[in-house]
């Protein structure tokens, strides 16, 4: 496997571990027992029923801090709330303007033999794409298909949650309806996938449940500040890895599954340029501590959303698909140190003035830390042409191997 996304390597899901605290329990000790009582039972028998095995747990997450943001700062989400309104929202498109999956699908309320004609081309367009390209597009669907694990991210942000489930509260307001204009994502590249016949659709939903299951660890703390500067930096890979698998597929001969994968492409860029506008606000109005956060973020190193995917069979699925992503070229080790320069360029980092100590530190190491990934990418790829390639099973396209 090449090295390359092991700047942006996250901690993968392995098997159950034990959930015992270490050190001196709180509280009185628990331990599993059998709820058989002892001695004549009283009233009808009971029985021991066997355990349900337990669903594989993440592997050392690392730690997770909470609610790190001062109180204080709340008031500064709250002083922007009009200025969300007037500038936040217009990103979102009324419902009536939106594309909808059904756009691009067989219509399955045509006469029987009409869509049957339909699905057919459908396969014949994807018949010559190769296998590396389903890997890839099969994990970029289940990543968006875990939506209501981003939603419930964001709504852990202190100051900016929406307290009832229907606020009326911009910040609210935009989360919600965010995840409504995403949840199309999914559906749509879940339907093509189904109609294709390449794929292995139980063991991709097997691996949707899990991943909803297991959640992620982006490291945001119930800050905002650190997770709108993580939605930034997210939303523009997912916009260059659903662009990237545009091109592919319309080198590969599909035009309708390129342009399905650069509609996606164009809904992410539009996300991005919502969430890196936040993040501008967050420097006009708190430069240090804004800056302090992007460092935060950079520092952790950005996971990304589906990091805890599994599909119940191999405990390094993120780890193997993230090497196939990086060998087709759909996101890699220089993308990542590209959004980064992008992203420094359009909040102006460089020409911040005014910050304190602790701020112009991280200023300095945010700025230069584009290079350093490049150079330590260029050294990964050197040791990754002297390893022998090595083959990984994905049941995704039933369990035929890739060399990584």
């Amino acid at each position: 496997m090449q090295a390359a996304l092991s700047l942006t390597k996250p901690h993968f899901p392995g098997p159950a571990a034990a959930t015992i605290p270490r050190g001196k329990p709180h509280g009185r000790r628990t331990t599993a027992v059998s709820t058989i009582p002892r001695g004549k039972p009283h009233g009808r028998r009971t029985t021991a029923v066997s355990a349900v095995a337990a669903p594989p747990l993440p592997r050392s997450l690392k730690h997770q801090r909470t609610h790190s943001m001062p109180p204080e700062k709340v008031e500064i989400f709250r002083s922007l709330e009009n200025w969300a309104t007037g500038n936040i929202l217009p990103f979102l498109k009324p419902v009536e303007s939106c594309w909808q999956p059904q756009n691009f699908l067989p219509d399955s309320s045509t006469p029987f033999d009409e869509f049957q004609e339909r699905v057919r081309e459908l396969r014949q367009r994807t018949a010559e794409l190769p296998d590396e390209y389903f890997v890839v597009l099969v994990g970029d669907m289940i990543t968006e298909d875990a939506l209501p694990t981003y939603q419930t991210m964001i709504n852990t942000l202190d100051g900016v949650r929406d307290e009832t489930g229907a606020s009326l509260n911009p910040w609210a307001m935009w989360t919600r309806q965010w995840t409504a204009e995403e949840n199309r994502h999914g559906d749509l590249l879940r339907s093509y996938l189904y109609l294709s016949g390449r794929v292995d659709m139980l063991k991709v939903e097997r691996t949707v449940q899990y991943l909803i299951g297991s959640g992620m660890d982006p490291g945001t703390e119930n800050n905002p500040y650190l997770g709108f500067v993580y939605t930034s930096f997210q939303e523009r890979a997912t916009f260059v890895s659903h662009g990237n698998t545009a091109r592919l597929a319309k080198d590969g001969g599909d035009p309708i599954l390129a342009r399905i994968c650069g509609t996606i492409a164009a809904d992410e860029r539009r996300h991005e340029n919502a969430y890196a506008k936040i993040v501008e606000k967050l420097l006009e109005v708190d430069p240090n501590g804004a800056v302090l956060a992007i460092a935060d973020m950079m520092r952790k190193k950005i996971t990304m959303p589906a990091h805890l995917m599994t599909d119940g069979e191999d405990p390094r699925l993120f780890e193997h698909f993230s090497a196939v992503a990086q060998r087709l070229g759909v996101y890699t080790a220089d993308d990542y140190a590209d959004i980064l320069e992008f992203l420094i360029g359009r909040w102006q980092l460089e020409k911040l003035e005014g910050l304190a100590g602790d701020g112009r530190d991280a200023q300095e190491f945010v700025c230069g830390l584009a290079p350093r990934i490049r150079r330590l990418q260029e050294r990964a790829d050197e040791r990754a042409k002297k390893m022998e390639p090595r083959k990984v099973k994905f049941s995704w396209i039933f369990n035929k191997e890739l060399a990584l």
